[in-house]
């Protein structure tokens, strides 16, 4: 199952788990709440997995690549891994299904503190529209993930600030209606 929690402050590697002490854990309901969607699935029937299948028909995830993120696999790693870790959000969800290694999505909450949610293989998360978010390897520098996308994929992301979009406003107007 996925783990989650509240981030500390410290500004040094964000390969490291961060944790905040005391330990103050997050539980999917709480990630819920946020408009985080979480599956555990089996990353090593991946190609041929009815769960997957049903998850996708039911979202309308139409479209689908492979990344692998490590320094042998990604051209422009070092700026990658840079650009993963800006402070951004997308207009469309963002849907990461990891088939191998680990990582961490960072996301904020509604008082605006950075909740981690490590990832690893199986591990399925739908980030929401507008939520500010994001995304670093941990110490073991690799994850395989699937990339899902409604439609035709767009990459683009607005760094923080960009609370005058209108996906954001949406995500807030959502926040407000789950409070």
């Amino acid at each position: 199952m996925v783990e989650a929690w509240y981030m500390d402050e410290a500004a040094d590697d964000p390969r490291l788990p961060h944790r905040a002490e005391p330990a103050r854990p997050v539980g999917l309901e709480q990630l819920r709440r946020l408009g985080v969607l979480y599956w555990k699935l089996d990353a090593d029937k991946y190609e041929n997995d009815p769960e997957l299948e049903r998850i996708r028909k039911e979202r309308n995830y139409s479209w689908m690549d492979i990344i692998t993120i490590c320094k042998d696999k990604l051209p422009n790693y070092e700026e990658k891994i840079k650009m993963f870790f800006e402070e951004h959000f997308h207009l469309d969800e963002e849907i990461r299904y990891i088939l191998d290694g680990s990582g961490y999505f960072d996301v904020r909450d509604r008082e605006d503190q950075w909740i981690r949610i490590s990832m690893e293989k199986g591990d399925m998360i739908t980030l929401p529209a507008g939520i500010y978010h994001r995304f670093t390897l941990d110490e073991k520098n690799y994850v395989k993930a699937m990339r899902l996308f409604v439609g035709d994929p767009v990459w683009t992301p607005y760094n923080r600030p960009s609370d005058h979009l209108e996906a954001r406003t949406r995500y807030l107007e959502f926040l407000a209606r789950t409070a």
